[in-house]
């Protein structure tokens, strides 16, 4: 079975979260995924680097689950991937930690489907993602299909059940 880490980068995932929140309960459910509240365990925004590659390490699957703020991530995950991510190890001569291992992005949108459209000087949510895509790569990591949630903020209990279902699936697949 493949071990999954799930690393939630939401500021305040207890309180204005309804939908990264309920994302990270659907995958905390499952067996072999663990899940971590970054923002909770980094409040200060000092990441324990060697704890964080160790968990890396430890496992298969790192799922990077954020909401997407002005087309981009909160800072912590910026944060995150410039100090955890380090040159001899995540990448270089000898960074060979992420090599084979699967990465999937999991984020939610505000807007609908229709804001993330090339035309009209759009940008399409795999041109908002290819930060994460290009670090998969420069990482000899296997990038998965992102999972997407738009108009999050205007999801009802039905909806957000049904999207927390897809990412069990997608978790599992």
């Amino acid at each position: 079975m493949t071990k999954t880490l799930v690393l939630v980068f939401h500021p305040d995932l207890n309180g204005q979260s309804r939908a990264n929140k309920a994302l990270a309960q659907a995958a905390a459910e499952l067996p072999d995924i663990t899940v971590r509240d970054e923002y909770a365990l980094y409040p200060d925004g000092v990441i324990d680097v060697a704890a964080e590659q160790q968990l890396v390490e430890a496992h298969d699957r790192i799922v990077l689950q954020f909401p997407l703020y002005w087309y981009s991530s909160p800072a912590l995950l910026k944060e995150w991937e410039d100090k955890v991510l380090a040159y001899g190890w995540a990448y270089g001569p000898d960074g060979e930690a992420l090599n084979g291992k699967e990465i999937m992005v999991v984020t939610t949108a505000g807007g609908d489907t229709g804001e993330y459209q090339a035309e009209n000087d759009g940008a399409t949510m795999d041109e908002v993602l290819s930060p994460y895509r290009m670090m998969a790569r420069y990482t000899h990591a296997v990038w998965r299909e992102p999972f997407v949630i738009f108009g999050a903020m205007e999801l009802d209990d039905n909806a957000l059940a049904a999207a927390a279902e897809r990412y069990r699936e997608a978790l599992l697949a």
